[in-house]
């Protein structure tokens, strides 16, 4: 319901494409308004509704974002590359495969592909790891388990905003970037519930891959409460490759899989308005457990590395396989207008998280322990609690000049244990059996604190230009108490203490009504993953003794960006460099710090040429060296840093009103530089994937048909690859044909 002040304003609905209604109003005064002495209602109608647009300027809807800026923000006034994918867009792609890795991975440009795994091994952005963020709560440890973005069910998030290149906006670990979802809200009005349920499966092995999902949402308002509840069970069963073979679930080159998976996903939020102050609580808790009879055969290894994929076979017997548990507790306060003006928003959280790895051989990368065990298996686990702070005020009158400033605080204690399992039972059962016998810290207990400053201007200069920058200083305790490694060398605990004082500064310009362009000059930071180095460290390491200098990458960016009624494109160029790198020796694994760079082009085009029609494409090149002996030789990141270019492109058609079709393609290309400079143990093949999604309005629901890897292409991944001259058993296709259905209904 919309109503006038003034008069009643008068309006059109229409159909437009594939967003559906759109609404197009225009306000109109009344000669009763003066005779008013209302003076609401004697007051002029605001600039956006006083004068009459035409239709394809009101339906143009503006694109808001806030990552970018930690503040809502117009996406075409913004000196950085951010891309959008909607919850629309979200629950389309989860029609064939339930995996917020593989459906950004598609839809991003800047992202390496996806693995179709437990973890997020090898998809960097830009070449960095990004910062994943949900609801603006940090979802990464100090022990990095790369296994953040599978912490939700995708169907939870209504959107999910990235923001490309190096920040410190959030603090420590952005140095690729920032992956933000942001969950679902309440609805405004009477209860409405959703029922989601689907099948997924190989097309070519239904019956053991058959699995499934069902979630119930209840959303709705009562008074000044909103509310949103919801609850979600899953199946993934198991994976088959496009030659029928079965892909083994341990998945060696990925650090875990999808197969054989079962998740739980509880999820409440609840908003109270108590005008003009907004309270939000937040709870999720996510469960995912693998329960699998298989496990890679060993016996792929007698052949020459190189020459065989991994295979799978049963008879596995382990109690406790891969795993995930993520809750988080999150209270947001707002007020728009506290003292002088200012948008005030705080927020505390709390996140207990714990993830568990399959079970590997010490052996295989020589860590035994002087007790002579050698088979292990690892897990994460981490308690975190932090807050935010901000306070943003206008300086100036009509907002030409604001400013943003605050404070974020995180405490975590985190800790990576193993468990030990009885070598003659695994040696007999020829790796199969695993009796746990004992259990013993691999990295010990490490509490870290993180205190961050900041301030940013927001400056309007001329109505088509704005500038932005500002700094923030962060501080970072490590503790380490003493302790003794796996290989039962002694290592002296204590204290690490980095700070960073941090800048950027932007500008966007607005050339015509549908062309910006902009410049931009930001730097991140993150800490060195301490726990990875302590593992392995040597004999009377001394912790304090480790370089307390964080990873400071200092990036540069140039974009434009145009948008018409029928045609959106975007052209952004990068180069980003840091003193200390944070990649790892093919052969020791070891961190090494190194000076490096990184630098490449994304563009993004998509065009509507009519009501029934579009298609687009991105184009995403990463390139990275870094200088290992400092002396001005640089020589190419490996491979697990540096994807191949990435190609996507799509093309929808409303083929009869109310059922669409979409095929979607990704190209991932070659890269061999790096292992022509000895970094690689392989050089990185090519490979293409095409998908099929359709919708269809049935009933008063929706039904989802999604098929992947539509041509059934047998391919592998990159990472899989890298590691493909190491051991046969790292080698491991990617999944073939697969479908899945799902039917959404809305009462």
């Amino acid at each position: 319901m919309v109503m006038g002040r003034a008069g009643v304003p008068t309006g059109q609905v229409f159909l437009r494409g594939t967003e559906g209604l759109v609404v197009n109003l225009t306000a109109t005064s009344s000669p009763m308004a003066a005779q008013n002495n209302d003076p609401a209602i004697q007051a002029s109608p605001s600039p956006a509704t006083s004068q009459p647009q035409t239709q394809a300027q009101d339906a143009e809807p503006i694109e808001l974002v806030v990552t970018a800026t930690r503040t809502e923000e117009e996406a075409s006034t913004v000196p950085r590359s951010v891309t959008v994918v909607s919850q629309d867009q979200i629950q389309q792609q989860a029609a064939g495969l339930r995996d917020l890795g593989d459906i950004l991975g598609k839809s991003v440009p800047g992202l390496a592909p996806s693995n179709q795994s437990l973890s997020e091994f090898g998809q960097t952005l830009r070449g960095r790891n990004p910062l994943v963020l949900i609801d603006g709560v940090p979802q990464s440890t100090n022990r990095n388990a790369g296994r953040n973005l599978r912490a939700i069910d995708p169907q939870l998030v209504e959107r999910v905003e990235v923001l490309r290149g190096p920040t410190a906006i959030y603090g420590d670990g952005a140095t690729g970037g920032i992956i933000n979802l942001i969950t679902s809200s309440g609805q405004e009005g009477p209860t409405k519930y959703t029922v989601d349920a689907g099948l997924t499966g190989s097309l070519s092995h239904f019956d053991d891959s058959l699995g499934g999902n069902v979630r119930l949402e209840s959303s709705g308002s009562s008074g000044d409460l909103n509310y949103l509840l919801s609850g979600s069970f899953e199946r993934i069963g198991s994976f088959f490759d496009a030659q029928g073979d079965r892909i083994p679930p341990d998945l060696l080159s990925t650090q875990g899989s999808l197969a054989d998976s079962n998740t739980i996903n509880l999820f409440g939020k609840v908003g109270w308005n108590f005008d003009p102050d907004r309270l939000q609580l937040t709870l999720s808790h996510l469960n995912t457990n693998q329960d699998t009879d298989f496990s890679t055969d060993p016996a792929v290894n007698t052949l020459p590395p190189g020459s065989q994929k991994a295979l799978a076979r049963g008879g596995l017997r382990l109690e406790d396989q891969s795993a995930i548990k993520n809750t988080v507790v999150n209270l947001d306060y707002s007020h728009p207008d506290l003292l002088f003006g200012s948008q005030v928003d705080a927020q505390v959280y709390y996140r207990d998280y714990f993830t568990r790895f399959f079970p590997f051989d010490g052996a295989r990368f020589q860590i035994t322990t002087p007790e002579g065990f050698r088979i292990f298996q690892s897990r994460v686990e981490s308690q975190k609690f932090g807050g935010r702070l901000q306070v943003d005020t206008p300086l100036v009158k009509d907002d030409k000049l604001t400013l943003l400033s605050g404070l974020d605080y995180a405490h975590e204690k985190a800790v990576q244990p193993v468990a030990i399992f009885d070598n003659a039972a695994y040696d007999a059962s020829n790796g199969l059996a695993f009796n746990q016998i004992g259990d013993r810290p691999w990295v010990p207990p490490l509490t870290q604190s993180n205190l961050g400053l900041f301030g940013q201007l927001k400056w309007q200069a001329l109505e088509r230009l704005v500038f932005q920058g500002g700094a923030r200083h962060e501080r970072v305790g490590v503790d380490v108490d003493d302790f003794v490694t796996l290989k039962g060398q002694s290592i002296t605990g204590g204290k690490l203490d980095y700070d960073a004082t941090l800048f950027n500064l932007g500008a966007v310009y607005t050339l015509t009504d549908e062309i910006n362009v902009y410049a931009d000059f930001s730097q991140g930071f993150s800490v060195a993953d301490v726990g990875l180095i302590l593992r392995d460290a040597p004999a009377g390491l001394s912790f304090t003794s480790l370089s307390p200098e964080a990873q400071r990458v200092n990036n540069y960016e140039v974009g434009v960006r145009g948008k018409w009624d029928t045609v959106q494109a975007s052209l952004a160029g990068f180069y980003n460099q840091s003193n200390l790198g944070t990649t790892f020796d093919r052969n020791t694994l070891a961190v090494v710090r190194a000076p490096e760079r990184v630098y490449g082009l994304e563009a993004t085009v998509d065009v509507q040429p009519t009501q029934r029609w579009r298609l687009g494409s991105t184009a995403s090149f990463v390139e990275g060296e870094n200088d290992v002996n400092r002396d001005g030789t640089y020589q190419a990141l490996n491979g697990f840093r540096i994807p191949p270019v990435k190609l996507t492109a799509y093309v929808e058609n409303e083929t009869l009103p109310g059922w669409q079709n979409r095929l979607q393609l990704l190209y991932s290309g070659n890269r061999a530089r790096a292992f022509n400079d000895a970094v690689d143990f392989r050089g990185v093949e090519n490979f293409l994937t095409l998908d099929l999604i359709s919708s269809l309005r049935l009933g008063d629901g929706t039904l989802r048909l999604g098929i992947q890897n539509l041509i059934n292409n047998q391919y592998f991944s990159p990472a899989s690859q890298l590691l493909r001259l190491r051991t046969n058993d790292s080698f491991t296709a990617a999944p073939g044909r697969t479908f899945g259905l799902q039917y959404s209904l809305e009462f």
